[in-house]
């Protein structure tokens, strides 16, 4: 199957419960219009890495791509909502993205949150983890050979093979037996491997929860935990006729292939989507 190309919207396939098929016009022109007309009641999704931020051999060094923080801040008011949906923690977030305002951020995978500036909230569930995870990234450090990141997030500790992709395999051998050992859950990503509490929480939760009764919605992402929430927009979509929801993937050469399999939209770039989202003002004003 090949990938959709940029700015075409293309029904292909889609991972998603149910396997229903995409509702969605023939390309992104007509979708943004079709959004236009109920633009106060759409939500508009975003994960952060790879998809408003290309991705960098350090991941405490990313900044978001051109264009993109000044088109959100020029959505916000045209839209229900906008959100970002990462694997970050909240605070990394909310550094990030240059204080913008009215946009709701969930961390970890929805284990946090903040809306619209406010306090972070941490799922209960998760707080009796912060000392395992304290002590597993302590362990990674000692027992991964040099080369590995360990990454500690207080409730999630990502452990990156970037700059060595011959550790990959031991990286990953390592982190599924220390969470077997202590119970956690494991999430794959673009060379990366993230141990995280069993907790019921995830994008597509998160995105799922939101769009109850949102008239339609957009989500970006660019990594297979993205798919997740593709699925949500998909379930809604099948419960709903009147529900527009639009799945759209930022291609990378690691997971790019089959997260561009689930979507309707490939966008070439984190730079690509600045200007992508540029244009999109134009559409809903």
């Amino acid at each position: 199957m090949s990938r959709p190309t940029r700015g075409t919207l293309t029904r292909v396939p889609p991972l998603n419960v149910g396997n229903q098929q995409p509702r969605t016009p023939l390309n992104a022109d007509e979708a943004w219009r079709t959004t236009a007309g109920r633009a106060p009641r759409t939500v508009l999704f975003f994960d952060f890495d790879g998809t408003l931020a290309p991705v960098d051999d350090d991941p405490t060094a990313v900044q978001p791509a051109p264009k993109v923080l000044a088109a959100i801040e020029s959505l916000a008011p045209l839209v229900r909502r906008i959100a970002i949906v990462s694997a970050r923690p909240v605070e990394f977030l909310r550094e990030h993205l240059g204080g913008l305002d009215g946009v709701d951020l969930y961390g970890l995978y929805g284990l946090e949150h903040s809306h619209s500036g406010g306090e972070t909230v941490t799922e209960p569930a998760a707080l009796p983890w912060v000392p395992t995870m304290a002590e597993l990234a302590d362990l990674a450090r000692a027992e991964l050979p040099a080369g590995t990141l360990v990454e500690f997030k207080r409730l999630s500790v990502a452990l990156h093979w970037r700059t060595a992709p011959q550790l990959g395999d031991a990286v990953q051998e390592w982190g599924r037996a220390q969470a077997d050992r202590l119970g956690l859950r494991v999430q794959a990503g673009r060379m990366v491997l993230e141990l995280k509490p069993p907790v019921d929480r995830d994008k597509g939760m998160v995105i799922g929860e939101v769009i109850r009764d949102a008239g339609g919605a957009w989500y970006f992402g660019d990594d297979v935990s993205d798919i997740k929430a593709f699925a949500a927009l998909r379930a809604r979509a099948a419960a709903d006729p009147d529900f527009f929801g639009v799945c759209v993937a930022v291609a990378n050469p690691e997971t790019g292939q089959e997260v561009a399999h689930a979507a309707d939209l490939t966008i070439d770039s984190p730079a690509a989507l600045g200007d992508f989202l540029t244009e999109a003002t134009h559409h809903l004003t």
